[in-house]
This record gives C-alpha cells, structure tokens and sequence, in this order.
C-alpha cells in the first residue's frame, strides 16, 4: 500500500472517528444519567425486554405489575436501546403532563400511525393543536344529548339479548355481548352508520381493530419489529397490513357516502325538497354524527383533507369503542362483587324510572350520582387505559432523578390510582371515595381515567354518560353477579385494559 493510500485510509479513519466520539461520549452520558434511575437488569440490545421473553400475551400485565411495585414512584426501563422512565406519583406526573410543554406522545405510538395516521392520539405540535380546536365543539352538551337516544336503543337491544342466559343457574361472558353493543353506538354515534353488531353476528370491522391492538402489543415487547422493514415482512407485519385494509377501506367508504348525502341535501335543500336520508341506506336519522359535524365544520374551515377527517374518524372508532366496553364490563363486575352497592344502585334506578321501561334520557343520566360513582370508581380500579407515554420537550427533574429531554416518559394510571395517600385501602371497590367532600382535596392528578392536562380526552362526557346509559338498561332487568373473585379475574393487558377470558356474570331477572 502506498504512502498517499495509507494517508487517505488515515484520514478517512480519523475523520470518521472525530464524529462518532462526540456522539459516543453524549451517550455514554445519558445512560449514566438514565441508569442512576432504579429499575430491571438491562442488557446489550435487548435492554430490559428479556422480562417479556417466554410470557404470554395475559402475562405481560402481570410483569410490569410487579415491576412497578417494586420500584414504586419511579422507575426506567430499555426497550432495547432506547430508555424510558415510568412513573407512578401523582406529583410526578402533574409535572410531566399538567402544562403546555411536554404533549408530544411517546415513540411507541408510531406503531399506530399505519392505522390512526395523525390522529388527536397520535398527532403533535401545531396539527394537533388545530384538528383539537375544529373537533372540540362536536362534542357540546346539547351535541351529546342527542346520542342518548342511541345510547339507550342499543342498552335495550343488550338487555334483550341477555335474557336467555338469566336465571338458569350458569353464568354468561357479557363481554362480547358488550362489546358488540359498545360497537353499534360508536359507528353510529361517529359515523351515523347502523351495523347490527348486536344482531347480525360476527363483524369483519371490529374482528380487525381486535386484530389491530393484539399486533401493536405484540410488536412493542419485540425490539427486533421496532424496525418498519423488518416488521412490515414479517408474519405480524402481514396481518396488521390486512387488518389495515379492512379498517380503512370500511371508513373510507363511509366517508364518500356521507359526503355525498351532504351534498345532495345541499342540493335538493336549495331545491325546496328535504334529502330522504333512508334513499342512502345507511340507516341515517336526524341526529348529526361525529362525521357529520366535522365535514360540516370543515365546509366552513376547509382545514381537513379526506385523509385527515379519515384519520379523525378512524381515532374516535379507536378510543370510543374498546374503552367503554371494558368499563361497563369491569362495573359490572364490580357490582357483582359488591351486592351491596349493587342494592343501592338498583334503588337509585327505580327511583328515577318508576317502573317504566321508558328510555333514559339525558336528565336520568344526570341523576345516576350512585351509578357514576360506581364507575368512577370502577375507571379508578381498572382504567381502560392503565398506562399512556410522553416524549420529554425539556429536562426535567423527578424524585432528585434528572431526565434529560426527548426520553419517553411512560405514565401508569393503574398504580397512581393505588396510591394509599389518596386512596386508603386502595384495593377496596368504594364508590363513596367520588363523593363531593371525599374529592374536593384530592390531588387533581391522583386520579387520571382519561388522562389529564391539556392532552386529556376529548370524549370523557361521551363516554360516562354512554356507560351509565348501557350499564342502568342491564341493571333495570337484572340482578348480576360475578362468578370469579378479584383475584381470579385475570387482566389482559393489550391497549386497552381488557379482562383475560371475558365476564362472567350470573343474570338474575327484576322485572
């Protein structure tokens, strides 16, 4: 080799060596910063992942479960290299979530963009604060009050469907009967579309968006899928291209046939002639869907693309649909632990109803104190979303640990509600824990279901007053009551807080 080779080969070295230094000394900085954080072994490349290793899918749960008592407040993990800090101290999490700042979601949620695409859930920055501000009013008071009518129809239909399985001396899974129930107001509340979940059997939508939350767990606990190119040639990356498909294509058209029917009621409006919503088939009525409002609004503003009112619509389906069932099924559950409450409930319901087999209307709902005390509490004890992340926008300081900015930052919901300073006997069912003067001093961050700050969910009033509406139509009919304990009620742990193996109730008729 020549001497000017050996140069350049000699410069070439050196030059890539003066780079990769500086990052090398920046990283091996953080890491001692990250690790001087409690937390799991970790190890080259896999990180603290290796907990996950050989687990199944129920197991998972129970892993950062008792990871999270053992390093309580705050702890760090790696998921592979990239490090995280969890925490689960009220105070901690006022401080990373009550401003401004900090809203940007953590990197684990690019694994739903295929899906959600820039969604509320998943979007940032000035998009996220826009699509907020346009989306916001459609979910006004006077809005939600007309979805009761569907909220109470489909409790009915759930009632009705139940009653087969009352009485006989053997208990039913009412989760999927929940479920479907859950889905036939969500696509008509958002979508304004009837799909007969409840009495048309299986559905390909919903079966995909299961299909869709069990892939986003199964690729997070793998470093290896982290990667789009890998992944998307993978088994799982095949299966949640199709599901993909299936979900988009459903809303995609949906969003045609509304826009079109908008357009012929603005034609045939000018006309003098009223737009007949039955000639779409869509089972239209008068009420405006989620979809409905934010097209209307976007004519004013035309700020959303198609892609983006897709985008909006494919969100809401997400967190509206899952999320309320699994808090009416585990209030449920909860009430058949406690025939007690149960007993108080039922009074309360009998009280404002009288007998009638009327449907609820907004008022009844407001006087459900009992009820929404109960699923308070039941969100307390098992929240539908037990934990959610950040991407820190600045260093901050938590317990005397510096986190540097852009960690992901992972809040468990499920152990700050454990917290014995503001929850005594924490995992007691206590619905009187949401009375005003229990509440009044409460840390306002102790107690966060639907998130908290500036960030919190849009759809909260939705989805509590959806609840009391299904769960006071079963209790109308039947006495429940839980066929497992506390402690043999296993939890699946996907995105959402699902109980392993469903619900099983023992139906008892009232009436």
């Amino acid at each position: 080799m020549s001497e000017v080779t050996t140069l350049i080969y000699g410069g070439v070295l050196f030059a890539l060596f003066a780079v990769f230094l500086p990052w090398l000394v920046k990283r091996v900085r953080y890491i001692q910063i990250i690790d001087r954080i409690p937390g799991p072994k970790a190890y080259p490349l896999i990180g603290t992942t290796h907990m996950f290793f050989g687990k199944k899918r129920h197991e998972i749960f129970y892993v950062i479960d008792e990871r999270t008592r053992r390093y309580p407040e705050i702890h760090r993990i790696w998921t592979g290299t990239r490090a995280e800090v969890r925490i689960s101290k009220a105070e901690y999490v006022e401080a990373v979530i009550g401003g401004n700042k900090n809203i940007e979601k953590s990197e684990g949620y690019k694994f739903l963009g295929d899906w959600l695409g820039e969604g509320l859930l998943t979007s940032k920055g000035e998009r996220w604060f826009k699509h907020r501000k346009l989306i916001t009013p459609t979910f006004h008071f006077n809005i939600l009050d007309g979805f009761c009518d569907v909220f109470a129809e489909n409790g009915a239909v759930l009632a009705d469907r139940l009653k087969p399985f009352a009485d006989t001396g053997a208990p039913v899974d009412v989760f999927p009967f929940i479920t479907k129930a859950a889905l036939d107001i969500i696509c008509e509340t958002a979508m304004g579309v009837k799909v007969h979940a409840q009495t048309d059997g299986e559905n390909e939508y919903v079966k995909a968006i299961y299909a869709l939350s069990e892939l986003f767990l199964d690729r997070l606990v793998r470093p290896w899928l982290h990667n789009n190119y890998l992944f998307k040639r993978s088994e799982y990356g095949q299966r949640h291209q199709k599901a993909i498909d299936i979900v988009h294509g459903y809303t995609k058209k949906v969003i045609r046939d509304r826009k079109e029917l908008l357009r012929r009621q603005r034609e045939s409006n000018g006309e003098g002639i009223p737009a007949k919503p039955e000639d779409t088939g869509l089972g239209v009525k008068k009420r405006l869907a989620f979809l409905d409002l934010l097209l209307q609004g976007n004519e004013k503003s035309n700020q959303l693309s198609d892609d983006d009112v897709r985008e909006e619509v494919d969100t809401f389906m997400f967190e509206g649909h899952d999320t309320t069932t699994a808090g009416m099924s585990w209030a449920l559950f909860l009430l058949g632990l406690a025939p007690d409450v149960q007993k108080r409930v039922h009074q309360e319901i009998d009280s404002i109803f009288a007998g009638s087999d009327r449907p609820a209307t907004m008022a009844d709902l407001a006087e459900m104190k009992l009820l929404e005390r109960c699923l308070k509490e039941t969100l307390r004890l098992y929240p539908s979303v037990s934990f959610f992340g950040r991407t820190l926008s600045e260093d901050i300081t938590l317990g005397g640990y510096h986190v540097p900015a852009g960690t992901l930052l992972g809040v468990h919901a499920y152990h700050v509600h454990r917290d014995e300073r503001f929850f005594p006997d924490a995992e007691k069912f206590d619905p009187d824990r949401f009375l005003p003067e229990n509440t009044e001093s409460r840390h306002p961050y102790a107690y966060i279901p639907f998130s908290a700050g500036p960030r919190n969910c849009i759809g909260q009033k939705f989805a509590l007053l959806e609840e009391k509406s299904v769960i006071s139509a079963v209790l109308r009919r039947y006495r429940v009551r839980s066929a497992l304990t506390r402690d043999q009620q296993r939890i699946n742990h996907e995105l959402i807080t699902r109980p392993k193996d469903g619900i099983r109730l023992y139906l008892e008729k009232r009436m």
